[in-house]
């Protein structure tokens, strides 16, 4: 068997753009992957193209090697943009591998260890009374653990001033613990939009068991900042999802920096490079919490690789009382895992379980960009 062709597909599904590669071979079968790069799919699909030109001829079933040299044929090795593209021509490969030999994806990882996944949701509201509400819809649908967001009302203004958000976030978390209790996991995101000091302060705003785990507090460039702040909170954190290759994950694994992985299997290099990060995580007694941002490929080959871990907490869904983005459109993906409160299930099918409607990828890549934070004083900062 031997690759044919590599087509790229940025694509306008729901509320954002979708990344989709489709890799075909002479025997027939072919293979859907997705990069996670999101506001910067135009760019992803350059690498792909660049890839295809000498990906064709050669043996899908050797993903392993064809990762190698993806990741080694340039002299600049890395980077998100790179490890994006490489993502999605990797989780490709293993839905062509599945279908050659007729079963599915978690069954070349080690076999399942559950029967579904658990997900978690994401919702908020602009005041604690909002958020409460919200928390509440989720917990009736089944979800028991979820992200909470507190609305900022400047960030329509394209401002974010850390030090209000950080205040009206713990009110409104501080208002939820209270009223739901002890038994939902609870969560909060801040997008790495904080300084050490500010994440801190946010911290001790917190009584005991408010938050389960605090996601993506500061930026990951420094690991160093992020052992300062473990001196100065016992707050579980989630970090990873903008982490591109294991190499990343190395210091927040190894000096115990990560209570949840948040690794991105369409970012971090696809499969083969995602099942390194999960053994690694497993020898540290950390769990996934897999980032999940984008469409039913994704939810795919993440849920495949949770079936197969050991190691594993809960899948980002996005599909809630909380919100509804329309990623899972069944006219663009009439085949795709089934998601439901609280959990999804792999369909028993060879490899991914996936099917794309290729006739639909009609809808054009619209120009999307995240927003451009800045400060009350005019400086910029992250979304």
């Amino acid at each position: 068997m031997r690759i044919t062709d590599v087509k790229p597909y940025p694509v306008w599904v729901g509320t954002r753009n979708q990344m989709l590669v489709k890799v075909e071979t002479d025997e027939g079968i072919y293979g859907w992957g997705e990069s996670g790069l999101s506001s910067r799919e135009i760019g992803v699909k350059g690498i792909v193209e660049h890839y295809r030109e000498f990906l064709i001829g050669r043996d899908p079933m050797q993903r392993g090697a064809l990762w190698q040299e993806m990741y080694r044929s340039q002299y600049f090795e890395g980077g998100r943009t790179l490890t994006a593209a490489i993502s999605a021509i990797d989780i490709a490969l293993y839905d062509i591998v599945g279908k050659k030999l007729g079963v599915p994806v978690y069954e070349l990882l080690g076999g399942k260890h559950r029967n579904y996944v658990p997900t978690f949701a994401t919702g908020g509201g602009n005041s604690p009374e909002e958020m409460v509400d919200i928390a509440q819809k989720m917990i009736a649908e089944g979800f028991d653990c979820f992200r909470l967001h507190r609305g900022y009302e400047k960030e329509s203004e394209g401002i974010f001033e850390p030090r209000e958000a950080i205040a009206n976030a713990a009110e409104g978390l501080i208002k939820a613990r209270e009223v739901l209790g002890l038994r939902p996991v609870i969560g909060y995101d801040f997008h790495h939009r904080l300084s050490v000091a500010e994440t801190a302060s946010f911290c001790q705003m917190m009584p005991e068991h408010t938050l389960d785990f605090l996601e993506e507090p500061i930026r990951d460039e420094t690991p160093e900042a992020y052992e300062t702040l473990r001196t100065m909170t016992n707050m579980p954190f989630a970090l990873g999802e903008e982490f591109a290759s294991k190499w990343q994950f190395l210091p927040y694994i190894e000096k115990g920096l990560a209570n949840y992985i948040r690794v991105d299997i369409c970012n971090v290099g696809g499969i083969t490079e995602a099942m390194k990060v999960v053994g690694w995580s497993e020898a540290h007694y950390i769990d996934l919490m897999p980032h999940n941002p984008l469409g039913p490929i994704c939810v795919a080959a993440t849920a495949h690789m949770g079936m197969a871990a050991a190691n594993f907490s809960w899948l980002e869904i996005r599909e809630s009382a909380g919100e509804d983005n329309g990623f899972y459109s069944k006219e663009v993906f009439p085949v795709q895992p089934e998601i439901v409160p609280g959990k999804v299930t792999v369909l028993d099918k060879p490899g991914l379980g996936v099917e794309v409607d290729e006739a639909s990828l009609i809808e054009p890549f619209q120009w999307s960009e995240m927003p451009h934070l800045k400060r009350n004083d005019g400086s910029h900062t992250n979304w």
